[in-house]
């Protein structure tokens, strides 16, 4: 697994046929075959307020992408924003890419992208295995084979559960906060439409608004109408427009949605299937103000406001609170 920035580079993954990986000062300076030992003082002399833990983890990380993965590997990489893994080959050795630090991800391997994979097919294990924090990790033998397996359209039993042979650089708490918000997209992935209406309204009322929901049936491109009064008549009236689907939404839909918009109106498109490139680009230069949710904003706007949410909102998506020392 390579992330890419925590699932932001994804697209760009897609279209430079590649991965990357960070550490810029390190991508600079690092050989093929240089130990991780020599990684680590060079780690040290470039940030010398660095942690132990950070030393090991981001030197390691470095040499697992620079020495381990060799051409011919399997390589994946996930949006969380689309709910998706892009599964390919290694094709190419380790190389500093200068013309690539404006992604902050200098150096490259190129890859030959396969497959893409909803998350939704797979093992709640797999699943489970797949929420490290690190930048580069090996997935677990029996993670490895169900992708491969749903990449070719066989069918394989729930994975039992491994213990992955990243487990000393991994710092548990912090990777239970990133498993927690899969945990919870998943729940709200599997919400039916109505469900999902109705969360998506709890949401904006947690935010301040009063909301009208529509009732199923032709609604000219508004299920919710968000406004401080309920009515619509005080502004900002918010029209939003929930698609749960898989699938990311293309830029005609996003035009087809705008097309029905008084100057005045704001628009919320919340699509859990993700949108595409050109959809963004066409809510950019939209004249009406407009923001797209993916799952992952969703979400993260739940856990915002769970606090402030109302009962019936909870019922949706039950959550507990839980601490842990910073």
């Amino acid at each position: 697994m390579v992330r890419g920035d925590g699932g932001r580079l994804y697209e760009d993954f897609r279209e430079k046929q590649a991965v990357a990986v960070g550490w810029t000062q390190l991508a600079e300076q690092v050989k093929p075959g240089m130990s991780r030992e020599a990684l680590k003082d060079l780690y040290r002399k470039i940030d010398p307020s660095a942690s132990d833990g950070a030393v090991t983890s981001g030197a390691s990380q470095v040499w697992r992408f620079v020495n381990e993965v060799r051409d011919g590997d399997h390589v994946l990489t996930y949006s969380p924003a689309n709910r998706t893994y892009l599964l390919g080959t290694v094709t190419g050795a380790a190389v500093h890419r200068p013309d690539w630090q404006d992604l902050g991800m200098s150096l490259a391997r190129t890859v030959e992208w396969t497959s893409e994979l909803p998350r939704d097919a797979l093992s709640v294990t797999t699943k489970n295995t797949l929420g490290s924090t690190l930048t580069v990790f090996l997935l677990t033998q029996s993670a490895a084979a169900e992708m491969q397996a749903l990449a070719s359209g066989e069918t394989v039993p729930d994975p039992s559960s491994e213990t992955g042979q990243d487990a000393d650089l991994i710092d548990p708490l912090a990777d239970i906060e990133s498993l927690a918000m899969e945990r919870i997209k998943d729940s709200v992935s599997g919400l039916d439409w109505s469900d999902m209406q109705d969360l998506v309204a709890g949401i904006l009322r947690a935010m301040g608004y009063k909301t009208q929901v529509t009732p199923a049936g032709p609604d000219r491109g508004k299920d919710i109408i968000a406004s401080p009064d309920g009515f619509g008549f005080e502004n900002p009236r918010i029209v939003v427009e929930v698609k749960h689907r898989s699938g990311a939404m293309g830029s005609q839909a996003i035009r087809s949605f705008l097309g029905g918009r008084h100057r005045d109106d704001r628009g919320l498109y919340v699509s859990t299937g993700g949108f595409s490139k050109d959809a963004f680009y066409e809510a950019d230069r939209a004249q009406v103000p407009l923001t797209l949710w993916t799952l992952d904003n969703l979400v993260r706007a739940l856990v915002e406001h769970y606090d402030q949410t109302d009962a019936e909102t909870k019922r949706i998506i039950p959550l507990r609170r839980m601490y842990w020392p910073a």
